[in-house]
């Protein structure tokens, strides 16, 4: 495999770069999560999103327990080379593992002292239901 394009990416210390998952249709936020060489090569090899899983120390292939992957339609890196956004196709609707469509669905509302975060997207299903 010729990924000479890798070496433009800033990898931190510890071998890894944000990723930014992003909904190709509608531009909204679906999650964040770290990769690798191995998974950016692979994601860019497949066009399925591939992350490093950091608390289990391995490759994780968006949707291999849940079902719900991500096909990937396009990469970007940002111009310091240290951050990646995915522009994928959320298959299912869930990216999330709280079971909703997106990891970001608190909002800050409020005055600084007195703000508070407000869940504004439900659940589309349970988690437990997705995780067995």
């Amino acid at each position: 495999m010729n990924a000479h394009w890798l070496e433009s990416v800033t990898f931190n210390a510890e071998g890894l770069v944000p990723a930014i998952a992003q909904d190709v249709k509608t531009g909204r936020i679906l999650m964040m999560a770290w990769m690798n060489a191995d998974s950016l090569a692979e994601t860019a090899a497949t066009h399925r999103a591939v992350y490093w899983s950091r608390s289990r120390r391995k490759l994780w292939r968006k949707g291999e327990e849940s079902g719900y992957e991500q096909v990937v339609h396009e990469i970007r890196l940002d111009c310091d080379g240290d951050v990646i956004v995915l522009a994928v196709e959320q298959k299912g609707g869930i990216s999330c593992h709280t079971g909703r469509e997106s990891c970001f669905f608190r909002r800050l509302d409020g005055d600084a002292d007195e703000a508070d975060w407000v869940i504004t997207d439900p659940v589309l299903k349970d988690p437990e239901l997705i995780y067995k």
